[in-house]
């Protein structure tokens, strides 16, 4: 535990200690790592997929010239190529990152350009395989995780908001859009707007997720009908990439949360397990505040 104190014009000391917390077990902090990298290949492997066919359709067939979204490419009234992303009647124009891109020096017509895309090459036989790999590794840390949470509490501790939290959300929600973050032993726990999410994330998101990915594989829908739950293979498939957007939107906020509210501290705490909380206290007995932490 470190001190240091300074000295304010009315003459009041106030003393600066640091204490060590640990927040994250072993478990918790492999599972999270190996989550990381198993979305990171789900994702280009599977924007590698979507490239084969880069449209979504609602129900049980596709309906080629009535697709929700398409990417795709054409030209303009000059004839100069352009990318193109159709959602519904509504074209917009994205030449340069989506339909068209630039690869090797040559514009490209493709959905998702080849940086984004495992492999970067068009080729949907070994995206397959890197996404069915790495869609097993996602199950198994997966489980591991639920059967470790449940077992030791931390689940329900982590993403169970008390009765009394979830009235502070309104509060909780003003919090983040202001960037004033968990204070002194407040930051010992998530916060309700924090439980909440990752409750819809662990709960509905990743398995839905896991759910729609099964229900377009032919092999698994012998056993079980699982496209009927979802109203088709095409409704399946179009609900897997929402569910994509929402998790890439969900790890884009998070990070960017960890940034603003010490990125150093909460990387040593997800990477060793412990976090440094730092307590100000003024000599004037009552008057006690917390200078900002980590989340």
């Amino acid at each position: 535990m470190a001190a240091s104190t300074t000295r304010r014009s009315d003459e009041r000391i106030d003393t600066v200690r640091r204490r060590w917390h640990f927040r994250h077990p072993l478990v918790i902090r492999a599972a999270h790592w190996i989550n990381l990298a198993c979305l990171a290949v789900l994702l280009m492997s599977g924007l590698q997929i979507f490239n084969a066919h880069p449209a979504l359709y609602w129900g049980s067939a596709s309906t080629f010239d009535a697709p929700l979204l398409a990417i795709t490419n054409d030209e303009t009234a000059e004839g100069a190529a352009r990318g193109i992303v159709r959602v519904g009647d509504h074209a917009i124009d994205t030449t340069g990152w989506l339909g068209l891109s630039t690869a090797q020096g040559q514009s490209t017509g493709r959905a998702f350009p080849a940086w984004i895309t495992l492999p970067a090459n068009q080729d949907l036989a070994t995206g397959r395989r890197w996404h069915f790999l790495f869609a097993w590794a996602f199950v198994i840390n997966g489980l591991i995780y639920l059967i470790y949470g449940i077992e030791s509490g931390q689940l329900r501790r982590r993403i169970v908001p008390r009765r009394d939290e979830v009235r502070h959300l309104g509060a909780s929600i003003r919090e983040h859009l202001t960037l004033t973050f968990p204070k002194g032993d407040e930051a010992k726990r998530y916060n309700v707007l924090q439980t909440l999410t990752y409750l819809v994330v662990i709960v509905l998101l990743l398995p839905m997720m896991l759910l729609t990915g099964l229900a377009m594989s032919p092999g698994f829908n012998a056993v079980l009908p699982l496209p009927t739950l979802f109203g088709g293979r095409q409704s399946a498939r179009t609900i897997h990439f929402i569910v994509t957007n929402l998790l890439v939107l969900f790890t884009l906020v998070h990070v960017a949360l960890v940034l603003v509210s010490g990125a150093w501290n909460n990387m040593r705490g997800m990477v060793t397990g412990w976090f440094v909380i730092e307590t100000t206290r003024t000599s004037d007995p009552g008057k006690t505040f917390d200078p900002g932490t980590i989340r």
